[in-house]
């Protein structure tokens, strides 16, 4: 996550937070975990993106195929 804010945001002006899940337990609560046993070795997080507002999730961008490219890319996003 660090990687791909210092490439997407490298001044830290937009606003965005870039989080790591290292125990799954916000994504699993989010109900956004998949069995990526046959690929990655055990549960995964789908790729997804929050908007958050004072501390209520109000929009929810999810990869409809739990790891591609185009539900939670930043094009959805205003600027």
């Amino acid at each position: 996550m660090k990687a791909w804010g210092s490439t997407l945001d490298p001044n830290g002006n937009s606003g965005i937070r870039f989080l790591g899940d290292p125990t799954a337990k916000f994504t699993a609560a989010l109900d956004l975990a998949f069995d990526g046993s046959a690929v990655f070795g055990g549960q995964r997080s789908k790729r997804y993106a929050l908007v958050v507002e004072d501390g209520k999730v109000k929009q929810a961008y999810v990869e409809p195929d739990n790891t591609g490219l185009s539900g939670a890319s930043s094009s959805f996003f205003p600027p």
